[in-house]
């Protein structure tokens, strides 16, 4: 038959693990580690003047400074024909578009697009001159949309 004490002893191991992990949560939480969202924006915003009147590119940087990793998945603008998140590849020396189905964006971390990498393929732009610019809105899978213009450059200016 077990004594009280000895109950008790038994009781203490469970109870202390519960004791030690419920102020490691509270600690950790209280720093702002646990559960910060995602936090994107956009750092530059560019679109190539059209030489082509079918199609350019708009390139994005990104930062996310929030706690958690997100994804853009979708461009969109009320200026423009549909846009596209794309990756060049690059095989025996010829560079082909291919379409992603989005661009991861880390916790903490930033994304370049450049005209090597990921970019925003824009269909049907409108005629523009340098300097303009022009409203997009980046759709992210957990934080929503982000609205932004991007100035309109040379390709030399990329």
């Amino acid at each position: 038959m077990m004594t009280d004490l000895t109950a008790a002893r038994a009781a203490l191991a469970p109870v202390a693990a519960s004791v030690l992990a419920l102020a490691g949560l509270t600690a950790w939480t209280a720093t702002g580690a646990a559960g910060s969202p995602a936090e994107p924006s956009v750092l530059a915003a560019r679109m190539l003047v059209p030489t082509n009147p079918d199609v350019t590119a708009a390139f994005f940087d990104l930062r996310n400074d929030g706690g958690a990793d997100d994804e853009l998945v979708r461009v969109t603008s009320p200026e423009t024909g549909r846009a596209m998140l794309s990756r060049t590849v690059v095989r025996k020396g010829a560079g082909t578009m291919r379409m992603v189905p989005s661009v991861a964006l880390p916790a903490g971390g930033t994304v370049r697009m450049s005209a090597s990498g990921v970019d925003v393929m824009v269909e049907d732009p409108p005629r523009l001159r340098v300097g303009e610019r022009v409203p997009f809105v980046l759709h992210f899978r957990d934080s929503g949309q982000v609205r932004v213009e991007a100035v309109v450059i040379r390709p030399g200016q990329l």
